[in-house]
């Protein structure tokens, strides 16, 4: 499988690390019980008593010396089974991202925090789609993103403002999810409020005219219930030309009956954002071309202004220790009214008939002589979603065999409309706005004679219904076995004013399941196999291609096998994984127009994962992640061909040390290697390095930090975009920032 690689070895050394650190361990001693550590084992491990003859130990969880400093290992995933889960019993690979990390790292917005974790490439603003656009080992996971369990499905940019963590699950996981997961889910974890109180402020300034704050509050109100509420603020600039964006929002929460055994929770995310949309840089060459980083092709009155509202409602009762009953209900609402521009063909000359370059616009025409053709991309775009869950937990044994049961029911109705308009200036083709040198275009309004009228409205909605259950069976003290299966009903619609279809309805009916072994030899060692399904309808995201509405489902399935330690006394956790994802009936496109389900996609690879303490100072979060990704069967050409937005070759890594109890220090890379960005391979990416750094001063009321993101100011492309032959959107240069969190409890 891993042939022709250098991963062979290493994949032989990193297995024979735990047999090397069982071998070498130290057990505890008395002067280290006299640190700061904590002695309570890892959340989720094995508790059981040892023989009388035995010298282990029970595990020592390492905790910094300073208690500003946060945990960069939790120990618990949101989305493994639905329910908070030990992740060394989940049977795949999994990464969490706490608040701890992106604060070390100064990270406010969603896409920077995914930097953190192995497999995940950005995508940009494509197809009618704005927002966060993401593609999983791999495969897009647009509609994977998760708030508290529920689809995110709107597309808009998020922020970290009020989150506790971003959890990732790795494969197919339609068992516990419905429709997608192809690659694997997003969950944002949201922050909770607690009997302890807080007011907490932060003030955060930059180069490129950045500035933001942030305010976290939470307020007891009786001795079983709070309140918390957090906002944030922010304009932010950019190395970009032109770009710029103002966001702000509140997110109040508050929970009756905490530590009683029935817990209610209200929740509300309010958000409004204006962005200036960035459809990136087109190829020369069967490269992004090479203009300056900072080159913008749109116009200095493009916006994308978007709102959010999402409200939120759970109770949970706990009948006894081995029975819990929740109800979950979440609404949502999502606007987009976009005004955006992209740079669409490279012309040979000014004019409107002159010829267009295709197929990675390769040339030997000098850059300064090549134009560039200006598309509007205008749009009002409308989400709305309800979802409801109802899951039971239930633990039982049946002889000496000990069960934990998650079942339930998930119904969802989602509605989305999208209207578009075309834009063209007098003189120039159909939606054609201007025609512009490649090389230093001008920045102006949008012209006073271009002309925008309404074309296609795209209505659709959806019904689904899911009913599912997940057993993890415990066979004596090391062995476990997961299984589980889910039933779906999804019935969507859609309506065209202008475009084909101008009506189409599908309903779909899929079988998901889920299966797992897992070893636990030890309480620090884990090992698992598992498999896993999932389905694509092809009204999945509400938006249909034409002639795609009769097809059937596409079948994703994976297999895995891994390890989980918890190595230096519980202090690191190092996971590893091989797995092996494939589409076995991918939508191809016939020669026709027609589509057919008789492509084949597969991903192969491997993934290494650190997160915790190497000393009760020095921490360590990254991640490896190995791509060998092919285009099995396609109609269309691309057979044999690397999906696009797919490296080869992902390494994240963040380190900090606390050299005193007040100063620390950080920082680290992150590598992505050449990318393509469509699948027919005409346009390929660089791969890059990125270098950012971080010093803080840490005291009892407050924190004093600076971040350095990208110290060489590498020119590097960050977002890429499969039409007009591929496009890539640039990262940012060297950017400074400096923040102050204080504390008034």
């Amino acid at each position: 499988m891993f042939r022709n690689t250098p991963l062979a070895a290493a994949v032989l050394v990193a297995f024979a690390t735990p047999l090397y650190a069982q071998t070498t361990a130290t057990p505890a001693t008395p002067e280290t019980a006299s640190q700061p550590a904590s002695s309570t084992p890892v959340a989720g491990q094995s508790t059981s008593s040892q023989p009388a003859d035995s010298a282990t130990l029970p595990t020592v969880k390492v905790t910094s010396q300073n208690n500003t400093t946060a945990d960069f290992a939790p120990d618990v995933s949101s989305v493994g089974a639905k329910v908070p889960t030990a992740l060394r019993d989940i049977p795949q690979a999994a990464v969490v991202v706490p608040k701890a990390v992106l604060q070390s790292q100064a990270v406010s917005s969603f896409t920077d925090a995914l930097r953190n974790v192995p497999g995940i490439t950005i995508g940009a603003a494509e197809g009618g789609q704005i927002g966060n656009n993401i593609n999983l080992r791999g495969f897009s996971a647009r509609t994977d993103i998760y708030l508290d369990g529920f689809r995110d499905r709107g597309q808009y940019y998020r922020d970290t403002f009020n989150l506790e963590s971003i959890d990732v699950l790795y494969g197919p996981s339609s068992l516990y999810f419905g429709r997608g997961s192809t690659g694997g889910v997003i969950n944002q974890v949201s922050k909770q409020p607690t009997l302890k109180p807080r007011a907490d402020v932060s003030v955060q300034a930059g180069t490129h005219d950045r500035y933001r704050t942030t305010v976290d509050i939470n307020t007891p109100l009786t001795s079983t219930s709070a309140f918390r509420i957090n906002a944030f603020g922010q304009s932010l600039g950019s190395s970009r030309d032109v770009m710029k964006s103002k966001h702000y929002g509140v997110a109040p929460e508050v929970k009756f009956g905490i530590g009683t055994p029935t817990e209610i929770t209200l929740s509300a995310l309010i958000q409004h954002n204006r962005d200036q949309p960035d459809y990136g840089v087109p190829a020369l060459n069967g490269h992004p071309a090479p203009v300056n980083r900072g080159t913008f092709y749109g116009f200095t009155d493009d916006r994308t202004i978007q709102d959010v509202q999402t409200l939120s409602a759970r109770i949970e009762h706990r009948f006894n220790d081995n029975l819990k009953l929740r109800n979950q209900t979440q609404f949502s609402h999502y606007s987009t009214e976009a005004r955006a521009t992209n740079a669409a063909s490279v012309l040979t000359g000014p004019l409107p008939t002159s010829a267009a370059l295709t197929n990675g616009n390769y040339t030997t025409i000098d850059p300064s002589r090549l134009f560039v053709k200006l598309q509007g991309k205008d749009r009002n775009i409308n989400d709305h979603s309800v979802y409801n869950s109802t899951d039971i937990q239930a633990k039982f044994n049946t002889g000496l065999i000990k069960h934990e049961v998650v079942a339930g029911v998930d119904l969802s109705h989602e509605t989305y409309s999208n209207q578009s308009f075309a834009t063209t200036t007098l003189g120039l083709p159909s939606n054609t706005i201007a025609i512009v040198p490649l090389v230093d275009p001008s920045y102006t309004t949008r012209p006073s004679n271009a002309k925008t009228v309404a074309t296609n409205l795209a209505e659709s909605s959806a019904n689904g219904v899911g009913v599912y259950a997940n057993d993890t069976v415990s066979i004596g003290e090391h062995w476990k076995v997961v299984g589980g299966v889910r039933w779906d009903r999804y019935e969507a619609s859609i309506h065209n004013s202008i475009n084909l279809p101008s009506y189409a309805t599908q309903t779909n009916y899929f079988t998901s399941v889920r299966g797992g072994v897992i070893w636990q030899p030890t309480d620090w060692q884990s090992y698992y196999v598992s498999y896993g399904t999932s389905f694509n309808p092809s009204l999945e995201a509400l938006t249909l291609t034409n002639r795609q509405q009769n097809l059937p489902p596409e079948h994703n399935k994976s297999y895995e096998v891994g390890a989980k330690w918890d190595l230096l006394g519980g202090g690191l956790s190092v996971t590893q994984s091989l797995f092996n994802i494939e589409k076995t009936n991918a939508r191809t496109l016939n020669a026709d127009g027609s589509y057919t389900l008789d492509g084949d996609i597969r991903v192969r690879g491997y993934q290494l994962g650190l997160a915790g303490h190497i000393t009760d100072k020095w921490q360590v979060f990254g991640g490896y992640t190995y791509m060998d990704a092919t285009i099995l069967k396609a109609l269309d050409g691309t057979a044999g061909k690397t999906p696009a937005n797919t490296p080869r070759n992902m390494l994240t890594l963040w380190t900090t040390y606390a050299f005193t109890p007040h100063w620390e220090i950080g920082g680290g890379p992150i590598y992505t290697s050449s990318r393509y960005a469509a699948n027919n391979n005409f346009v390929q990416v660089g791969g890059y390095t990125r270098w950012d750094a971080m010093a803080a001063y840490h005291a009892k009321k407050y924190d004093v930090q600076f971040n350095v993101l990208n110290i060489t100011d590498k020119n590097y492309y960050d977002a890429l975009i499969p039409s007009d032959g591929g496009r890539a959107v640039p990262g940012n240069g060297r950017t400074f920032l400096a923040t102050l969190n204080y504390r008034f409890f």
